[in-house]
């Protein structure tokens, strides 16, 4: 992190933006959140949209932060502490002092995916869709990337297909918005979540809250577990599953293909995403070697999202 600050810089704050792996922007986000938290600092994150320009940077997730003064040393502490002691190089830039609170207000704008309108709570409700609101301080997986639209877009199209399903896994969960979507889709279904950071069963608690979602383990409840893949007793006890959804990465889901389908009953759907439209081949040929079957494709920008069918009823 480097500026020139200058006497006439009083008063002025500041935007702060790095680029950061998804680990690291949680937790971040985490430790912003916390009960301890007493700094000045403002802070959002979302994941990268791929860039045919930049491919490298796709899948990385963007920092943004607003700091209400020059950055002293008590911001650089702050920092030091919320990425254990290996801050990632900040950009920074001036904006009036008036205006910091709201862009960190409005760092997330609303998104609008199948049936769903995805928001921030500083933004208001939409009338023609079903709400969902997730907080910006918590903004991985808010709706903003592709791949996470993409999802509740093949949500939607499931339901006016005609699905009903009784059994659902949402694996790789973050915020816990496709598990919460998916419920207020099919309210009467069982729903795990799961996901392999243990910061998510707080986030995915306060989002189901929020969003007027009860937890436990009953019909029109959400239940979450923190695991890996399908390791969890929990996830295996609730097997077999008609719909299972897995928005992560395209080697997880090339390895989890053969757990996926031993946990799937005949005719049961699978939405995959988080990879490249240039990954789906490999990520199609895994599932096909299981049996299944491209029912449907989305595809984003440099994304795919795809839904498939195991043979059967």
């Amino acid at each position: 992190m480097s500026a020139d600050i200058t006497a006439e810089d009083a008063g002025i704050s500041w935007k702060l933006t790095a680029l950061v792996d998804r680990s690291a922007a949680e937790a971040a986000l985490a430790a912003s959140v916390e009960d301890s938290w007493d700094s000045d600092l403002v802070m959002s994150a979302h994941e990268v949209e791929a860039d045919r320009y930049d491919p490298m940077n796709a899948g990385l997730w963007r920092i943004e932060a607003w700091y209400p003064r020059k950055p002293d040393k008590a911001l650089r502490a702050t920092l030091k502490k919320m990425f254990n002691g290996r801050p990632p190089e900040f950009e920074l830039e001036k904006v009036e002092p008036e205006d910091w609170v709201t862009l960190s207000q409005q760092a997330v704008e609303p998104v609008r995916a199948g049936p769903f309108h995805i928001r921030t709570p500083e933004y208001p409700a939409a009338s023609d869709a079903i709400d969902l609101v997730i907080p910006a301080s918590r903004a991985f997986g808010t709706g903003q990337h592709q791949t996470t639209a993409g999802c509740l877009a093949m949500l939607g199209y499931l339901r006016d297909r005609g699905l009903r399903p009784r059994w659902i896994a949402d694996i790789g969960t973050g915020t816990g918005l496709l598990a919460i979507g998916a419920l207020k889709l099919f309210p009467t279904a069982n729903i795990i979540a799961s996901d392999i950071d243990p910061v998510c069963r707080e986030i995915v608690d306060e989002n189901a809250h929020g969003n007027a979602v009860a937890l436990g383990q009953r019909p029109g409840a959400l239940h979450y577990v923190t695991a890996p893949g399908m390791d969890h007793p929990a996830l295996k006890a609730r097997a077999p599953y008609d719909l299972l959804i897995a928005n992560i990465l395209a080697g997880p889901l090339v390895e989890l293909a053969p757990d996926f389908a031993r946990t799937l009953m005949p005719g049961a759907r699978v939405i995959l995403a988080g990879l490249l439209t240039t990954q789906e081949p490999r990520v199609l040929r895994a599932y096909q070697r299981q049996g299944l079957r491209l029912e449907r494709r989305i595809v984003d920008g440099d994304w795919s999202i795809l839904c498939l069918r195991m043979p059967g009823w």
